[in-house]
């Protein structure tokens, strides 16, 4: 019988073979899916560490509304996202309503409408009409329009407000639209703070944590098992005590073990599990800790050895007598970090690493 093949996809925003711990975060989008309009599910926002799957979440969120029978939009929240978003509303329009054609069909494919368009240089029409006849007709359908927004941190805050502003007036109008965002905590916080778009501090906030080691154990288990030659449970709780519970370090861990395990000739042993966790860890520091440090300054550097030199969460005070800076300067820095999802505040005067083993890599 011929090895399956592996199911581990270590790369961002895959699917995972099994959702580790996050069983239940998508209750409340799914009943909102049903009542169609004015649901508080409807309005959602990811938060949490890289790698913790915030952009998986969106995936599920995607494909629960496709699910249900909704036209899906997805998109990064880089410069010009409102008007993707638009563009991507034109074959909603074009394929539901019932007027004289303004534009070439030429192809194109949306949640389950297998249509593209290229607009015609006079077709001018604004977001929000254009939107309420893209929902107005779905309504019609009895369906609706879910848009997702990863990485929201990085948002430009006038195109954020202008959506905002729209989908507020969307469901005042009781129109079936579902906006669900993803971004990195503390950045998320700061940008509903600034009140660029208040409207969106009633969206239900799920902040992602690591998984239960038991939780990582049990699916391990279960992947697993559709291997020709089982792994003793022994090594597979060594595999998941290894990724600290962190979705990305999840399936890192699982891809290699899985890589070794099936060009193994027999039961695996100890020293071949520490091998694929040790090359998880490897991959780990290239794709997300050295990606993570790319952006930081000399002095953020800095700040963040003088953390690495405690075993667990670090007192800032701690940190302003090593570095010799001044408390608001120290402050500084704690905060760009913090924006830039490294660190996280873990009690009054405590911060702690936010991406897992950033630490150890800091220390070598």
């Amino acid at each position: 019988m011929p090895t399956p093949l592996n199911p581990f996809r270590p790369t961002a925003g895959a699917e995972p073979p099994l959702l580790v711990g996050r069983a239940g975060l998508l209750d409340e989008f799914a009943y909102g899916l049903q009542i169609r309009s004015g649901a508080p599910g409807l309005l959602t926002i990811f938060t949490g560490a890289r790698g913790v799957g915030k952009t998986v979440m969106l995936g599920e969120a995607e494909d629960e509304a496709r699910r249900a029978g909704w036209a899906v939009i997805s998109e990064t929240a880089t410069r010009g996202f409102l008007g993707r978003i638009g563009h991507a509303m034109h074959p909603l329009v074009e394929e539901l309503g019932s007027g004289p054609p303004t534009r070439r069909i030429t192809g194109l494919g949306i949640a389950g409408f297998s249509v593209d368009t290229e607009l015609l240089p006079d077709q001018q029409t604004s977001w929000r009409q254009l939107g309420e006849e893209s929902l107005r007709l779905l309504d019609a359908q009895g369906t609706g329009l879910a848009i997702t927004l990863d990485e929201i941190h990085g948002a430009d805050r006038d195109e954020l407000a202008q959506l905002a502003a729209a989908v507020q007036h969307f469901i005042r109008a009781g129109l079936p639209v579902a906006l669900v965002f993803a971004g990195l905590p503390a950045a998320v916080s700061d940008l509903l703070d600034e009140g660029v778009a208040t409207f969106l501090r009633r969206a239900d906030r799920i902040d992602l944590h690591a998984a239960a080691v038991d939780e990582v154990e049990a699916s391990y288990a279960e992947v697993f098992a559709a291997l020709p030659t089982p792994i003793a449970s022994g090594l597979l709780r060594t595999a998941a005590e290894a990724t600290g519970g962190y979705p990305f370090l999840i399936q890192l861990v699982g891809y290699h073990l899985w890589q070794v395990a099936e060009t193994a000739p027999g039961p695996l042993e100890g020293e071949q599990v520490n091998l694929a966790i040790s090359a998880a860890r490897r991959r780990n520091t290239r794709m997300v800790i050295g990606a993570a440090l790319a952006a930081v300054s000399p002095k953020d550097l800095e700040f963040l050895r003088a953390m690495a030199e405690d075993d667990g969460p670090s007192r800032t005070a701690d940190i302003g007598r090593r570095l010799g800076d001044a408390r608001n300067t120290i402050g500084n820095y704690r905060a760009r970090l913090i924006d830039a999802g490294l660190i996280e505040s873990t009690g009054h005067g405590l911060i702690d690493f936010a991406i897992p083993g950033l630490r150890d890599h800091l220390r070598t």
